[in-house]
């Protein structure tokens, strides 16, 4: 029984979440340059158990796909052939970013802090990952 991981995709960084292994919490892991996500999910796998990658996807208000998807597609490709066995589940992130920023102030984030794009790439990671265990306990 391994952790889900998540992953906020974007054109120059990557946030991602992790599950503690009994899948309950999700937590903010890292920010990396989205040109490295398949070796850093090699690596990552290589020290954990991982049942699950979600990755954001991006939508208009329309439900149609976002342009960020040119940027996204690629990447997903590369993870499906460099990790065939590892299931993907697609999970709708319009909000994320504004609830991340949300989150930051609501947390008492100084605004200095709050213009690091990376740490809303990971709390928007975290987001998308906290949104699909709650889905999954709807279904329950």
């Amino acid at each position: 029984m391994g952790r889900i991981l998540a992953l906020d995709i974007g054109r120059k960084r990557t946030g991602v979440a992790v599950t503690d292994p009994l899948k309950i919490i999700a937590n903010g892991l890292a920010t990396i340059p989205s040109h490295t996500v398949i070796k850093f999910l090699g690596d990552y796998f290589d020290r954990e158990s991982v049942e699950l990658l979600v990755i954001g996807n991006p939508k208009q208000m329309d439900n149609t796909p976002s342009e960020a998807m040119r940027f996204i597609d690629p990447i997903v490709r590369g993870i499906r052939k460099a990790f065939p066995e590892m299931p993907i589940n697609f999970i709708d992130e319009r909000f994320t970013s504004k609830m991340a920023k949300q989150a930051m102030i609501d947390g008492g984030m100084k605004k200095m802090d709050r213009r690091d794009k990376a740490t809303v790439d990971t709390i928007s990671a975290t987001i998308i990952l906290q949104s699909y265990l709650e889905s999954l306990s709807f279904k329950h």
